[in-house]
């Protein structure tokens, strides 16, 4: 286990009740002095860690893609076949038992939109993410043609996107109703199309 400093602990403290404030308000909602108010710690402690606000939601951000895609790496692990592995991320968007559902506390879902137009930095470290996010959809899709569980189509990428895509707008529209149809459509229509 890695031992981490008191600094070190206090950054990712900050930034773990920064990400819980911004899931419920959105990046322009939340404050300097809400964000202080709570993780606890003095104005000259965020910004020893976090030059600014912006500074601050580039870091969120950063590691919020990286716990994401760690996260994806570890249920797309396995020996089960291609569309298997596929279909277990999707039904985590909409319940995974450790964690709810993926679409819930998804900052992609919550600040793509407002983010891009705010800040650059920000803008190119989610577009990064979902970069990452859809090569690792179309390792699975290929992986899936492979062992014969998914059908031959499209090239894998082009899969990978279209899907994220699909699951990327019922998530939004999930949030807008305050309901997982959309969510639930978007698993039948996944599996529609990718039915072997």
């Amino acid at each position: 286990m890695t031992k981490t400093n008191k600094g070190e602990q206090t950054r990712l403290h900050i930034l773990a009740a920064g990400q819980t404030l911004v899931l419920q308000k959105g990046f322009v909602g939340v404050g300097l002095k809400e964000i202080l108010a709570a993780c606890g710690v003095p104005k000259g402690s965020f910004y020893h860690y976090f030059p600014s606000k912006e500074a601050f939601g580039c870091a969120l951000l950063q590691q919020y893609v990286d716990a994401y895609v760690q996260r994806l790496d570890e249920l797309l692990a396995g020996t089960e076949g291609g569309r298997q592995r596929l279909m277990r991320y999707w039904h985590a968007w909409i319940d995974d038992p450790l964690l709810g559902g993926w679409a819930e506390s998804c900052l992609v879902v919550k600040l793509a939109a407002e983010v891009a137009d705010l800040s650059e930095d920000m803008r190119l470290i989610l577009c990064d993410g979902v970069a990452l996010l859809t090569a690792r959809i179309a390792e699975m899709v290929a992986a899936g043609r492979r062992d014969g569980s998914l059908p031959a189509g499209d090239a894998p990428q082009v899969v990978a996107q279209a899907l994220y895509q699909l699951w990327l707008g019922a998530a939004l529209l999930a949030k807008l109703t305050r309901d997982k149809a959309p969510l639930r459509q978007a698993l039948m229509t996944t599996e529609r199309l990718i039915a072997p």
